[in-house]
């Protein structure tokens, strides 16, 4: 018996996409993830980079550190948290290896527990997330391909992340080929969208279908927005006078 985590595994096979290359969960395949990063020159970036900020996850940043995956959770509320709880749930991987990575704009892969000091997140926020950056993609594909050589024949590796642009796809691809993949529902859904989504199936413990980067519809009609996660209230019934 190896000590890889296993889980019961449900796939979704939406129509019109009969044509496309599908690796599904009933072929038995293991998954591995990767994260694409919280946009860490965005606002809620700055405020923890503000020399008077009070946060906490500030004062523990200029400190100790605080792990990535908290940290890109806090830049991120939604998308990213989606992304993280998502992938810490369903990520089968061989022994060995890492169930799930978090893509950085200057170091490579790293596991959501890695602690992040105030300067190194400098380091991400100077570093633009781009295909043609070296600074950012030589760490990249530096560690896609330690990670590839810590796969075995029977686990693929799902990105989480846009594949509209080259700057994850193009690094990743041109290591990992056709055991790339992403889920199918992300196409026409904005990152808000992706992230509800994700927690969705996070707590109905259902993952989504995965179909391989190459060849595969990059764009599409925006989906139908997420019902509501609300249960109605009951109308109260009208006490009549008789």
């Amino acid at each position: 018996m190896t000590s890889e985590k296993r889980i019961a595994l449900v796939g979704h096979t939406p129509d019109g996409y009969a044509s496309e290359p599908l690796i599904t969960h009933q072929q038995g395949r293991r998954h591995v993830f990767l994260l694409s990063p919280a946009n860490a020159s965005g606002v809620r970036a700055s405020l923890l980079t503000a020399p008077e900020s009070q946060l906490e996850l500030a004062q523990r940043l200029r400190g100790p550190g605080v792990p990535l995956g908290e940290l890109f959770a806090f830049i991120s509320s939604l998308y990213f948290r989606g992304k993280l709880s998502y992938a810490t749930r369903f990520a089968v991987a061989p022994t060995g290896a890492e169930g799930v990575h978090i893509i950085t704009p200057s170091a490579g892969l790293l596991p959501p527990d890695m602690m992040v000091t105030m300067e190194q997140f400098r380091e991400f926020i100077a570093e633009p997330v781009h295909a043609e950056n070296e600074g950012y993609r030589i760490p990249l594909e530096r560690d896609a391909r330690k990670l590839l050589a810590a796969l075995d024949d029977e686990t693929d590796v799902v990105l989480l992340g846009s594949i509209a642009s080259p700057k994850y796809v193009a690094p990743l691809s041109a290591i990992l080929g056709k055991r790339l993949l992403f889920p199918r529902e992300f196409v026409g859904r904005g990152d808000m969208s992706r992230g509800g989504l994700l927690l969705r199936c996070v707590r109905a413990q259902e993952p989504l279908t995965y179909v391989q980067v190459i060849d595969a519809v990059k764009s599409g009609p925006r989906a139908p927005k997420l019902p509501s996660a609300h249960k109605p209230k009951k109308a109260r019934a009208k006490k009549v006078a008789l």
